[in-house]
């Protein structure tokens, strides 16, 4: 059998400790901050990096006002290194759980509606059949979660694949759409019986995330194309608990995921009402995500695996 040569890159001297800087990088963004993460000095972190643009022929970053940015070569390696890093941190955990994924410890990232539709269900079935394995769950719009992913700090997400060039490093498997309602609280002006006028829904506070996020993008689009004008909005959140603050103290409503929605609006002595409103709005499907041609660990792959099952019967 003919013996692997190593790559290029390798061949040059490319070594771990170059890797972890260039990952270190793209998390910080900062020479000074990358070198005390590794536990390094900054002259010490400076020659690695002078190392790297040695090895790979181009220069990998520039120097700005505020200190350094990465250039398109070294965003490239960097983002590939924190791939590798991610990798021997999975390696790891493979050698310490049980082969069979009866134990470990499981990290999940989750948009709102998915975490409460799908990630809690699985989880409770897990503390029946895989009482062994523990979890911790993030809760984040996709973007942030994505960034998470591709460092290392969970193992899968449930949410939308970013655009741009991390869209390639990341797996999708796609699971649901996400329905949105509005919710308020009770003996709101608007709990009352019979149909909403859109007039009446618009003269209200309307609390949503920061424009630029997905569901603000969406709600805007419905309502446009509705005929309808963009509603009233004094405080733009992207938390959900605040979110849910402001509506018990005020007349604000909130388009909120379905799933989130019912759970918070069940139990007949809830503090919060579904508002008999549907203005036909949907986010676009979410997926699990997960890092381009890895391998969940066994722990994780049996969560994730109970997940989809999950979106399939829901």
């Amino acid at each position: 059998m003919p013996i692997p040569r190593p790559d290029p890159l390798q061949a040059r001297g490319l070594k771990l400790s170059h890797l972890r800087l260039m990952a270190a990088l793209l998390e910080t963004g900062q020479i000074g901050q990358a070198a005390e993460g590794l536990g390094i000095t900054q002259p010490a972190a400076s020659r690695l990096l002078a190392e790297v643009e040695r090895i790979a022929g181009r220069p990998v970053h520039r120097r700005t006002g505020r200190g350094m940015a990465l250039t398109e070569v070294g965003l490239a390696l960097a983002r590939r290194a924190a791939r590798v890093q991610a990798e021997l941190m999975d390696a790891a955990r493979d050698l310490a759980e049980v082969g069979s994924g009866q134990s470990g410890h499981v990290r999940i990232g989750a948009v709102t509606g998915a975490a409460m539709e799908l990630v809690l269900p699985a989880l409770r079935a897990a503390r029946l059949t895989l009482p062994q394995i523990t979890a911790e769950v993030v809760v984040a719009p996709s973007d942030l979660l994505a960034q998470q992913l591709l460092s290392g700090r969970i193992d899968f997400a449930l949410a939308r694949r970013p655009a741009g060039p991390d869209r390639a490093l990341i797996d999708e498997t796609r699971l649901a759409a996400e329905p949105v309602a509005l919710i308020a609280r009770r003996d709101h002006p608007l709990d009352r019986p019979g149909p909403i006028a859109a007039a009446d829904l618009m003269a209200q506070d309307w609390v949503m995330p920061p424009r630029d996020s997905i569901l603000t993008r969406t709600v805007l689009d419905r309502l446009s194309r509705l005929g309808l004008p963009e509603p009233p909005q004094r405080l733009s959140t992207a938390s959900f608990l605040l979110t849910l603050a402001l509506i018990q103290q005020s007349n604000a409503i909130a388009p909120v995921a379905t799933a989130v929605v019912d759970a918070f609006t069940r139990a007949p002595d809830a503090p919060y009402i579904r508002l008999p409103a549907d203005l036909g709005i949907e986010v676009e499907p979410f997926g699990l995500l997960t890092r381009s041609g890895a391998t969940l660990p066994p722990a994780a792959e049996r969560l994730a695996a109970m997940i989809r099952d999950g979106a399939i019967h829901t």
